[in-house]
């Protein structure tokens, strides 16, 4: 009877634990977040998402990939996401196209521009003067990589559209291929294409529009002012989950970084996985917090003026609001 009654008493605690465990899973907020593209140059997204930061924070995250600027935007104020992950320019479009409920960034994830100039033959002591007179493939016009890209070729005393050849009729997912078939002598390119260009013979990255633009917030967390307002605690929550991986992935080597992204990119290489992880981190591109600084929020705004895409300027408390940031780097 004393056996059967222990018995009992171990199915009852068993049942609790389970019950316990149970409820802690139906107790995880989901959130909905679309991303603009799937690209290395997030790697700290991944790493929250596979080393389970977001759910330690009682969040259930839901990865789309929209696949663009205008439509991670269209979908984030249609109510098809709670929150977008794209270029902070992106908001100050919405904004000024008099939108009644803003869109706000709350956290940053990139600093830099994501892109390289790759050169297709190999030039030791690269100067930017031998651009001039040269056939250049860059992105679209009024994107972001270009706008920045013309932005440094300007810094360099180089006008875009008189002291070379500038090719910008090239779909954005073409862009490659045009390269390796033969169009251009210099191309901009993103991860990881400019390290496969490498590896296999039919580039070479000479320089860093990362590095000589400086820091902007190029990709950011947003979200509706509407969608904060009612939700402070699982922004607070999903910033604290991104601050962790943020740190996570500047603590860790590469090899582990690359290992904890790897199932989101089955098709690239573990190699090419770890030397593009470690570039971004060398010219610091992952932003090591959520902390979107007023001085990239100017630098930001140069950049698009320069290219003639901005109406007005808007000021930095408008559309940023940085106190889930500052909260998570406080804990």
């Amino acid at each position: 009877m004393k056996k059967l009654s222990i018995c009992f008493l171990l199915l009852i605690s068993l049942s609790v634990i389970l019950s316990g465990c149970f409820a802690a899973q139906e107790e995880l907020k989901t959130v909905r977040v679309a991303e603009v593209t799937r690209s290395i140059f997030y790697a700290p997204q991944y790493v929250a998402l596979s080393q389970g930061f977001f759910e330690k924070e009682g969040l259930k995250v839901e990865l789309t990939t929209t696949w663009g600027g205008d439509k991670t935007m269209t979908t984030l104020l249609s109510d098809g996401a709670d929150i977008a992950l794209v270029g902070s320019e992106t908001s100050i479009y919405v904004y000024q196209q008099g939108s009644e409920d803003p869109v706000i960034n709350f956290a940053q994830l990139t600093q830099t521009d994501g892109t390289f100039l790759v050169s297709r033959e190999k030039i030791e002591d690269f100067s930017w003067d031998d651009l001039k007179g040269r056939v250049f493939l860059g992105q679209r016009k009024g994107g972001m990589p270009q706008m920045v890209g013309e932005y440094v070729l300007k810094k360099h005393g180089i006008d875009p559209h008189r002291d070379l050849e500038l090719i910008q009729n090239v779909d954005f997912g073409n862009i490659p291929n045009a390269f390796a078939s033969g169009t251009g002598e210099f191309v901009q390119l993103f991860e990881p294409q400019a390290t496969i260009f490498e590896m296999e013979g039919i580039g070479h990255v000479v320089a860093s529009f990362g590095v000589e633009s400086g820091h902007v917030p190029y990709t950011s967390y947003m979200a509706k002012q509407s969608f904060i307002a009612k939700n402070e605690e699982v922004i607070q929550r999903f910033t604290n989950a991104l601050y962790r991986a943020q740190q996570w992935v500047y603590e860790q080597p590469s090899e582990e970084v690359a290992e904890a992204i790897a199932p989101f990119f089955e098709d690239t290489d573990h190699d090419v996985l770890v030397q593009v992880i470690d570039r971004y981190k060398a010219q610091a591109s992952y932003k090591p917090d959520p902390l979107l600084e007023k001085s990239h929020w100017e630098l930001l705004q140069d950049i698009i003026e320069e290219a003639g895409e901005l109406k007005e300027r808007v000021d930095y408390e408008v559309l940023v609001n940085t106190t889930f940031a500052e909260r998570a780097m406080s804990q």
